[in-house]
């Protein structure tokens, strides 16, 4: 009978990954009773050294893809989508307003500001948030330049006042992201995710009540209203993203453009950094990214989030989380993987009972070397991470559970996402497809205006929520 297979977590969580995987069947590693390298998946909130990267074994898998702090960093986001924006214009990157980081983008900042000091039109208003802090620690709101006082570097950015509401508080979408590979490109987003509220109603009138203007479940949670009925919105501050998804049908909303806009957000923002990660296969990385829905239904990228949280403080987070722990551990498909392990230890064991039986009687050598490389995997030159290449090759599923792949969606994007990435080939591929969603909303628009009846919206499968068939937007290429 085969071992089971065996997780290993850093400082003993998170509780939620625990759970799922014991519930499989999985085992935890154990230092005092296993070896260093007896376990199939190492899962860290915090990265990972570059050793641990070099000395991966085929059977073996992290939780993190190196180096992508430069999207899950403020400073590093900003200066990244700062340079796409140079490169391949604003009208492409303009789902995220332009950040300053102060202080050394002060007199740009203080240039910008005066440019929009109103004189009669409307105020402008603007965030102010610490490069490395998470759970919405250190940020504020200001609309005059002297109260903006900081300590530690920071980005700036143009507040976005107009948010959609629901029942007038203010909220944000928490959508989570699975790079299964960096080369090629290969990403996944799931169905379910959770819809965060503020939790009293949006008043411009008040900057520092941060329970009107921050969604974050860590300060929100802690208001005088978390408990109570809010309307519209109900108790807590959280809805699963099928409760949201419902609300936008009940308001006749094109859910097809917003969420391949949102789509749109992730790609571009992952190609930002996509060149420059290491190419490490036995790695994934999930991300929470965090998006705001304004009136005009336009999404706005806040932040990405690296080891987005895994608490569970509410049934919405039990719906979604555990759900979504569940479909990524199947994502990396360990029915093949662990045979590899299993191998190698049994081949180990046959190795060192001959090691033993060649020893001397009293030989004072008690310790068996530890796991060679197998032959065929390459230690790569610099500081690149180990080629493993024992992994099996899979045909890449457009649906696991809830996850649904969103990119490569086509062959043409399939193609640009091999060898070094044509990004040119991908962004216009991406305007291509949101054009034909958008154009079809305007059709049927005008249509339910001219006909005047009140009929079920046509089924157009979006690239991020259709369902389990392939999706539509593979057909709509095809056409071309």
């Amino acid at each position: 009978m085969a071992a089971s297979l065996v997780f290993r977590l850093h400082d003993k969580g998170p509780k939620l990954v625990r759970e799922v995987l014991l519930e499989r069947g999985w085992e935890e590693y154990d230092e005092e009773e296993r070896e260093d390298e007896d376990w199939n998946l190492y899962w860290r909130g915090s990265a990972f050294r570059n050793a641990q990267y070099h000395n991966l074994l085929p059977w073996q898998r992290l939780n993190h893809h190196p180096k992508t702090a430069g999207i899950t960093r403020k400073d590093c986001l900003a200066r990244n989508l700062r340079r796409m924006r140079a490169t391949f214009g604003s009208a492409l990157y303009d789902f995220s307003p332009v950040a300053f980081i102060l202080p050394n983008d002060y007199t740009r900042f203080l240039s910008e500001y005066d440019k929009l000091r109103p004189s009669r039109g409307p105020p402008a208003y603007w965030i102010c948030k610490p490069v490395d802090l998470s759970r919405g620690r250190g940020i504020f709101l200001f609309e005059d330049l002297k109260d903006l006082v900081y300590d530690c570097p920071v980005i700036v950015q143009r507040y976005i006042s107009d948010p959609l509401l629901i029942s007038g508080y203010k909220f944000d979408l928490r959508i989570y992201v699975c790079v299964k590979s960096f080369h090629p490109l290969t990403v996944y987003i799931h169905q379910e995710g959770l819809v965060r509220f503020a939790t009293e109603k949006y008043d411009l009138a008040s900057l520092r009540n941060f329970y009107a203007h921050l969604t974050n479940t860590s300060i929100n949670k802690l208001g005088p209203f978390y408990r109570t009925e809010k309307e519209r919105v109900g108790r807590g501050c959280k809805w699963t993203m099928s409760k949201f998804r419902h609300f936008l049908h009940s308001q006749d909303v094109n859910q097809n453009l917003l969420w391949q806009r949102i789509n749109n957000i992730v790609t571009l923002s992952l190609l930002t950094i996509a060149p420059s990660v290491p190419s490490c296969p036995n790695c994934l990385e999930l991300f929470g990214f965090d998006v705001l829905v304004d009136v005009r239904f336009k999404p706005w990228l806040l932040e990405v989030n690296y080891s987005p949280a895994l608490t569970l403080d509410c049934p919405a987070d039990v719906a979604v989380k555990k759900r979504l722990i569940g479909d990524l551990v199947d994502l990396m498909n360990y029915t093949l993987v662990d045979g590899l392990r299993e191998k190698a230890y049994q081949r180990r064991g046959c190795e060192k009972s001959r090691f033993h039986a060649n020893l001397p009687a009293n030989s004072s050598i008690p310790v068996f070397p530890k796991f060679k490389k197998p032959k065929f995997l390459k230690q790569s030159s610099g500081t690149q991470p180990l080629q493993t290449q024992a992994l099996p090759v899979l045909k890449t599923n457009h649906r696991v559970g809830d996850f649904i792949r969103t990119f490569p969606f086509n062959t043409a994007t399939l193609r640009a996402a091999q060898q070094e990435l044509d990004i040119k080939v991908i962004t216009r591929e991406l305007q291509k497809l949101t054009g034909r969603l958008a154009k079809a909303d305007k059709k049927r628009r005008t249509e339910k205006e001219e006909e005047k009846k009140d009929e079920d919206e046509e089924d157009f499968d979006s690239l991020l929520w259709g369902p389990k068939d392939p999706p539509l937007i593979s057909q709509c290429l095809k056409r071309q």
